[in-house]
């Protein structure tokens, strides 16, 4: 099942702190997003990553925010001042990624408690999914009502920008090892929840998260399943 679309009726404000200046706004549905534009940094392979990476976040029982695709309309750009934000909606009309706006969430520090499962957890999903951006410069962990919410996952599943016509060999990302010397929870223990988190996500599991990505935005999605169940199978060697 693919995600729900909402069409976009107004634009509220860039975030600026992030490189590929998402923004908030509105829906039809009357929800508040963070979207984050097709138009941005390497396109739309950033947004399939974190569609798939977030689907395997919550079948590990990881928070994650609601994602939606966006339909954005050429008419939100026409109104839009700032001649940066004004350029990146009008290479971004057509479909793009909402990710449910959290009000009044913060970002861990050092002083959060964080459940050792989930740690373990988080530390596991970033090996598996071979996230590069979860350390404590950039942890991409929010608070929200009292638990950590995981977001920003489009430096995760490198290895699909090297595909041109075709995907790359599966086994070379199921063997590729895993940098864990900077992330946020390097001190975690991924091997005691290694088992529960390859059991769960069976290959059932992981074909459902990737046909949640519009067919519009890849014609690989048997190869994102190829690739996650060949490094699920693998050796323990990427958990680093």
């Amino acid at each position: 099942m693919s995600l729900p679309v909402v069409r976009v009726t107004s634009y509220v404000t860039p975030l600026r702190e992030g490189g590929s200046l998402p923004g908030i706004v509105e829906g039809d549905d009357l929800g508040t997003y963070v979207c984050k534009f097709r138009g941005a940094g390497q396109g739309l392979k950033v947004l399939v990553a974190e569609v798939i990476v977030a689907g395997l976040a919550q079948a590990l029982s990881l928070r994650t925010p609601r994602l939606v695709e966006l339909d954005l309309g050429a008419d939100i750009a026409r109104y839009e001042a700032d001649e940066e934000v004004q350029d990146l909606l009008t290479a971004s009309v057509g479909s793009n990624l909402g990710v449910d706006f959290l009000p009044g969430s913060f970002g861990i520090d050092s002083a959060t408690s964080v459940p050792p499962d989930v740690a373990s957890k988080v530390r596991w999903l970033d090996a598996f999914t071979a996230n590069v951006d979860r350390s404590w410069r950039n942890p991409n962990l929010l608070v929200w009502h009292g638990d950590v919410w995981l977001i920003d996952h489009g430096a995760s599943l490198y290895f699909h920008h090297s595909w041109t016509q075709t995907p790359t060999d599966s086994q070379r990302f199921a063997s590729a090892t895993y940098d864990s010397s900077q992330h946020v929870f390097q001190g975690a223990a991924p091997l005691l929840v290694d088992e529960e988190c390859r059991s769960t996500l069976t290959d059932e599991v992981i074909a459902a998260v990737v046909a949640q990505v519009p067919a519009h935005w890849t014609e690989h999605h048997g190869a994102y399943v190829e690739h996650l169940i060949a490094r699920r199978d693998g050796s323990r060697a990427w958990l680093g």
